[in-house]
């Protein structure tokens, strides 16, 4: 698959999961730690719109800032945020466990978002993860999405008033459970198949 080209001013999600689809997350502070460092390396040129982070994967929604916007440093490669990002967390993670290597598949996986309702339904992709792979029934409690922010009137990173001005706010819950309805009558219709 031919990766997208990381620029600035545009939106992207992306995603990734473990080398041999491992775990990237071992214990519940792994999680925190790589939010940490998301905060740290990404944060500085790119606005997060939603993410969720699973066992072996993660998924995030976020856009790279405009180019005045971004340090100095990531001008012209924005992309090597990211290559600091998961080097810091993969060489955190083998030294902790005793492991060496790539934590990571080789290439980060990234999907220009290019209209607006490819990016609200994968606001409610991003969410709804959990129960697609079965970590949770309710998607809502999952810990370690950014849905909670969504709903909640705590200050955050998540960029949340940009989607919630595209997806009226009193109809977002609504949004991801119409999302939920049809992901699980699908999923119905293949379990009849086997």
């Amino acid at each position: 698959m031919k990766q997208d080209v990381i620029e600035s001013g545009v939106i992207y999600h992306i995603f990734n999961r473990g080398n041999n689809k491992e775990n990237i997350f071992i214990e519940t502070k792994n999680y925190y730690y790589f939010l940490e460092r998301f905060k740290k390396y990404i944060l500085p040129i790119a606005d997060i719109y939603s993410y969720c982070l699973l066992k072996n994967h993660f998924h995030l929604l976020l856009k790279i800032k405009e180019e005045h916007e971004l340090p100095e440093k990531f001008k012209d490669k924005p992309h090597l945020a990211f290559s600091n990002f998961f080097n810091s967390y993969t060489k955190s993670i083998n030294k902790m466990y005793g492991r060496t290597g790539s934590l990571f598949e080789e290439h980060l996986k990234r999907k220009r978002v290019e209209n607006i309702d490819y990016l609200i339904h994968l606001v409610a992709y991003i969410h709804l993860n959990p129960v697609k792979h079965g970590f949770t029934k309710n998607y809502q409690n999952y810990k370690f999405s950014s849905f909670q922010a969504y709903v909640s009137e705590k200050p955050t990173e998540i960029d949340k008033d940009f989607i919630l001005n595209l997806i009226e706010k009193d109809s977002f819950l609504d949004w991801h459970d119409m999302q939920r309805i049809k992901m699980e009558t699908i999923k119905m219709y293949f379990d009849q198949d086997k």
